[in-house]
């Protein structure tokens, strides 16, 4: 039986870099993390010189802990690569009265939040309702929140990130 680690390097000759990063961004992520930094680098360095091995260590550059799925990393490496600030995967936000939610892409100097809405939330009565009130508290609070979907091209999501950093203050 191999680690998760040692699995993720295996799959380095077959994956492309942003699938790959996707894929190491679980092995960190959420809901509970499968490896960990010091395991993710341990397997590389076993995995030595092999095929793949600049591939690991480009992935490796770019993965984040905290990210719940693969768009939420394709979305961020979108995001990033287009010259725009750093986000924090999944990160808390504190709202008013105390309470606390989590956002997907927080760009916490600026008070702007991406929010991936996967289609779970077009079916799910509950989930649009606590959705709902959840953006409203958010918008409370002062947040700019960029909804995105599946369907929305990634110039367009850099674009809409952009220009609601731009207003906020964010002069990059």
């Amino acid at each position: 039986m191999t680690s998760p680690a040692d699995a993720w390097c295996e799959l380095a000759t077959t994956l492309s870099l942003d699938d790959l990063i996707a894929a190491g961004d679980r092995l960190l992520g959420l809901p509970r993390p499968l490896a960990s930094l010091e395991q993710i680098d341990a397997a590389i360095v076993r995995h030595g010189r092999r095929r793949g091995a600049t591939s690991l260590r480009a992935a490796r550059a770019e993965m984040r802990a905290n990210v719940y799925s693969r768009r939420e990393t394709f979305v961020r490496l979108a995001l990033v690569r287009a010259g725009l600030p750093e986000p924090e995967p999944n990160a808390f936000i504190e709202l008013r009265r105390g309470r606390r939610t989590r956002g997907d892409l927080v760009f916490r100097a600026y008070r702007v939040l991406v929010e991936y809405d996967g289609e779970q939330h077009l079916f799910d009565t509950a989930q649009w309702a606590t959705d709902v009130a959840r953006l409203n508290d958010l918008a409370e609070a002062g947040w700019r929140v960029i909804r995105i979907t599946k369907q929305m091209s990634r110039a367009e999501i850099v674009a809409r990130t952009e220009r609601a950093l731009r207003d906020l203050g964010w002069r990059g």
